[in-house]
């Protein structure tokens, strides 16, 4: 099995996570099963059907994180720098518009572009790679071309 690259903020947040569905969510869904078999005919009883559709979800997810965290490389920051690569917190300007963007390069688990946090295997990501500030890069997007100039690389 490949490694899964991540930050130590999203290894923690995933453990947070898998943590609270094994200590607060799946002991929450137990009960509500159970009350919802005591109010008899199951064929009909939707709190019993919505009640095991979240289990289902939770012990997906259970799965999912757990997988995750025995493949996880946490990456040190700390020890980085140079040129674009994981982890990297990039702050970009649009060469058309001139605004600004700050994204952190992240893997796919982690990755959430409200929050800035770019996945790896996205566009924009590998057209950054291996750059250094003060380079423009051209990424091709569904909206057409796009031209960047790196402004700032931060690591840690």
């Amino acid at each position: 099995m490949e490694k899964i690259p991540l930050t130590k903020p999203g290894y923690d947040k995933m453990n947070a996570e898998l943590k609270h569905l094994k200590s607060v969510e799946r002991p929450a869904i137990i009960r509500a099963i159970a009350e919802a078999r005591e109010h008899g005919d199951l064929s009909e009883n939707a709190e019993y059907h919505s009640a095991k559709e979240k289990q289902s979800f939770i012990e997906g997810r259970v799965k999912e994180l757990e997988a995750v965290i025995s493949l996880a490389d946490v990456i040190d920051l700390t020890r980085l720098s140079g040129t674009i690569k994981f982890g990297a917190v990039v702050t970009l300007v649009d060469e058309e518009t001139d605004e600004e963007k700050t994204y952190q390069i992240v893997g796919e688990y982690e990755a959430n572009i409200e929050a800035g946090l770019l996945n790896i295997k996205s566009p924009i990501a590998r057209a950054l790679i291996g750059k250094d500030e003060g380079d423009s890069v051209e990424v091709k997007t569904p909206g057409g071309v796009r031209s960047y100039e790196i402004l700032t690389i931060k690591y840690g």
